[in-house]
């Protein structure tokens, strides 16, 4: 059974996007340098061919573990995101009990964190200590430095 992957409508354009580029662009280019290198002629010892061999096989992994993502996805509608705990798709502003700074991150699906963009994956230590608290609850993350307490000051959509 495969892992279900929970996505915003976006993230999962984006990603049906980046699959769509590596199947009719990207394949073609490594198509074109097998080609190239078959032209070249002897294969046993042709550095050329085997790097765009070795190409070929990483693209197509990546191509189905992203065919596999999409395939398992469920797109996310936070319209009735429930704010009285912390979900999927919900905005958590968070405040560290030691240093008393303040953060404020978004959990998502894991194809779509990005720390830059304060996005974090529901499977981060943090992520996955935030899930199901509540505003004035507080979170004891473990991280590889030890525990990290957090208190959950808003929750929102």
């Amino acid at each position: 059974m495969s892992k279900v992957s929970y996505l915003t409508k976006e993230g999962y354009d984006r990603l049906k996007s980046e699959l769509d580029q590596m199947k009719n662009v990207e394949r073609a280019k490594i198509s074109k340098a097998i080609g190239e290198a078959i032209d070249q002629g002897d294969l046993s010892e042709n550095a050329e061919y085997d790097a765009a061999k070795d190409a070929q096989g990483m693209l197509e992994a990546k191509i189905a573990k992203l065919e596999a993502t999409l395939g398992n996805a469920r797109i996310l509608d936070d319209s009735d995101l429930d704010t009285s705990k912390v979900l999927v798709l919900s905005t958590v502003k968070i405040k560290n009990k030691a240093n008393g700074m303040e953060l404020v991150y978004t959990l998502v699906a894991e194809a779509e964190a990005n720390l830059a963009q304060k996005k974090i994956s529901v499977t981060s230590p943090i992520g996955s200590g935030l899930i199901g608290k509540s505003v004035g609850d507080i979170a004891e993350i473990k991280v590889p430095n030890g525990t990290i307490e957090f208190e959950i000051l808003e929750i929102s959509r």
